[in-house]
């Protein structure tokens, strides 16, 4: 008996039938749409070369029908050192099943080039990445910027200073963002041997110390404040709007430097949100959990959409 060939269905076409059989045995379980998109990885993205460096963005893309994705440009924490920007690599895949596209930004260590280095390089690569906006199907008005400990440090100086200085280079383009996620940031180092840590800040080859040309911290207090994030907040100049987060047993950057930059925050009348992530310590010490990422993605909705 001869079967039938049938025709080659549209991928688009909303006809194709379902199967109905449920074998004996089998069990039925209903597939619901909340698992979000799959995702597309464009690592080693060279966006510049300084001191010998080929710095690079690792690119996630959500694998959907949009050119106009909201985008993440992430910044690793690392002491300000050599980053490892793979550390956050899963939660950034679970943002991009979200709908955002995730920059994840490499940035010149700090024993190569001490601050403002750092937040040069990643206004560096928001301006290499809104030149090629479309390529990276991503809106060019609707960009955020997050970092997670030293890189929460730099995402504020970038979101803070804006278009303003650090400008390496003199490069055109724009380097504003819509608003800024701080995980967990040192926002005044200066303050940081006075609260309790489990690591050093003032010596010269602390991790503070090779932020400001590997000195020794107090010894060098005019150089530290120019690394405060809240000291480039002017009356009457736009901020993008802040969430903090913070883990309130963090050992490494004390809870009380988040205050330090919320309380700066409020007395200018800024809008900013503030997360204690209770008994939640640095890093992997409980900001993996859903309820973080969530607070995040609400954050972000709010204001890029």
């Amino acid at each position: 008996m001869t079967r039938e060939v049938l025709p080659v269905y549209r991928w688009d076409d909303e006809g194709f039938p379902e199967n109905q059989v449920v074998p004996e045995g089998a069990r039925v379980v209903q597939w619901r749409d909340d698992f979000g998109f799959g995702v597309a990885f464009r690592p080693d993205i060279v966006y510049a070369e300084r001191d010998g460096e080929r710095l690079t963005i690792q690119y996630l893309t959500p694998r959907n029908d949009r050119r106009d994705n909201p985008l993440i440009v992430f910044v690793q924490g690392s002491a300000w050192f050599r980053q490892d920007v793979f550390i956050h690599l899963p939660e950034m895949v679970r943002m991009c099943q979200r709908g955002y596209c995730v920059a994840l930004v490499m940035y010149r260590p700090s024993t190569t080039a001490p601050f403002p280095a750092q937040a040069e390089d990643v206004k560096t690569a928001i301006r290499f990445l809104r030149a090629n906006a479309e390529k990276y199907r991503f809106d060019p008005a609707r960009v955020a910027v997050w970092g997670d400990s030293s890189g929460a440090h730099t995402a504020l100086m970038v979101g803070f200073t804006g278009n303003d200085w650090p400008n390496a280079d003199g490069e055109d383009g724009d380097a504003s963002v819509r608003c800024i996620v701080d995980w967990y940031g040192p926002t005044d180092i200066a303050e940081m041997a006075f609260e309790p840590s489990c690591g050093m800040h003032v010596e010269a080859d602390s991790p503070e110390g090779w932020l400001i040309g590997r000195l020794p911290v107090q010894e060098n207090l005019e150089r530290a404040a120019r690394t405060v994030p809240q000291s480039y907040l002017r009356e009457g100049k736009p901020v993008p709007p802040v969430l903090i987060m913070h883990g309130s047993r963090d050992r490494t950057v004390n809870f009380q430097q988040s205050i330090h930059l919320y309380e700066a925050l409020r007395r200018q009348g800024r809008e900013c949100e503030f997360i204690r992530l209770e008994g939640a310590d640095h890093g992997y010490g409980g900001f993996c959990c859903d309820a973080a990422l969530d607070a995040v993605d609400a954050f972000l909705r709010r204001h890029i959409g």
